[in-house]
């Protein structure tokens, strides 16, 4: 089973299976961003719509992309924010948006599903604006040397998604070349996860030139 066929297989659950690393970006996304504003926001990879509503509240206009029909099926019939456009989209591909039109990008819990981090980060940095930002939160690297995958459950089998490692350095390096400097990085972990390593990780950059 592909990325695309297991999400739209696991889209009618999401929401409601247990989930520490769904529910942890959640938390991650809202302690990072309370407080702020921006005009126009992309999210890529917006799943069910689990951190929709809350960048509508944050952003006048925001764009949510998802390249599982299942899974902005979810997310539609769960939102209706006249703000808010929900898109089927490959973020593989070239993104809908103009050259620096967009003053922030919002990626949790996708990137481990892409295999060129490369050419994630350089549509961020064509999209974005001067001083627009671009988060990013992940299953934490370290997760992953465990064996750690995303996967969900039906009828008592268990469905690992298909993923790729990418290492702290990956992203690191994949910011500075394409001229998105790093203004913050965290590891995260959920009230479950004493003793373990962490569980997620969190990076802001910056677009620091036109």
């Amino acid at each position: 089973m592909n990325v695309r066929q297991a999400y739209d297989e696991w889209s009618s659950s999401y929401d409601t299976d247990r989930n520490l690393t769904r529910d942890l970006d959640a938390t991650v996304l809202r302690d990072t961003f309370a407080g702020r504003q921006y005009h126009t926001i992309l999210e890529i990879g917006c799943g069910t719509g689990k951190n929709t509503a809350f960048l509508a509240q944050i952003g006048r206009q925001v764009r949510a992309l998802d390249f599982s029909p299942g899974m902005i099926a979810q997310a539609r019939a769960k939102h209706e924010l006249d703000n808010v456009t929900f898109t089927v989209a490959d973020i593989t591909q070239r993104w809908p948006g103009e050259d620096g039109s967009v003053e922030l990008v919002s990626c949790n819990l996708v990137l481990e599903h892409v295999a060129d981090l490369y050419a994630i980060f350089s549509e961020a940095a064509r999209v974005l604006a001067k001083d627009g930002h671009f988060f990013v939160c992940e299953l934490h690297p370290f997760r992953q040397y465990l064996g750690t995958k995303a996967n969900f459950e039906r009828d008592q089998a268990k469905t690992e998604i298909p993923a790729f490692v990418h290492h702290l350095t990956d992203y690191t390096k994949a910011g500075m070349n394409n001229r998105l400097a790093l203004a913050g990085v965290r590891e995260w972990w959920h009230a479950e996860d004493a003793g373990k390593p962490p569980r997620l990780v969190s990076f802001l950059f910056e677009k620091t030139d036109a």
